[in-house]
């Protein structure tokens, strides 16, 4: 499994548009094919940080969401939305185990 967590700070200013945009990204990536999750919150700390956690069964999984229209628009809107350096970490999983609470 290929999990994906992506911090984003947005520049206040473009906050609404970012969150709808982010909104129809999630709505749209959580259909692909080879997708397990695709969630984005904002932090409760800073409500100008955009997080994404993303787990795909795959590398194959993970290269087909990048190639996706929906991916390719918030990628191009990305730049002129930030307000800061994005954090994005990528972790190679082998095994995943649900914790009592």
């Amino acid at each position: 499994m290929l999990v994906v967590h992506a911090s984003f700070p947005i520049a206040p200013e473009r906050r609404e548009e970012a969150l709808e945009l982010v909104d129809d990204l999630v709505d749209q990536s959580q259909q692909e094919d080879g997708t397990i999750e695709y969630r984005a919150t904002t932090d409760v700390q800073n409500p100008n940080v955009v997080r994404f956690l993303e787990r795909y069964e795959d590398e194959a999984a993970f290269e087909s969401h990048t190639r996706t229209d929906h991916f390719q628009e918030f990628d191009a809107a990305l730049a002129e939305l930030l307000d800061g350096e994005p954090e994005i970490l990528r972790f190679e999983v082998d095994d995943a185990t649900e914790l009592d609470h």
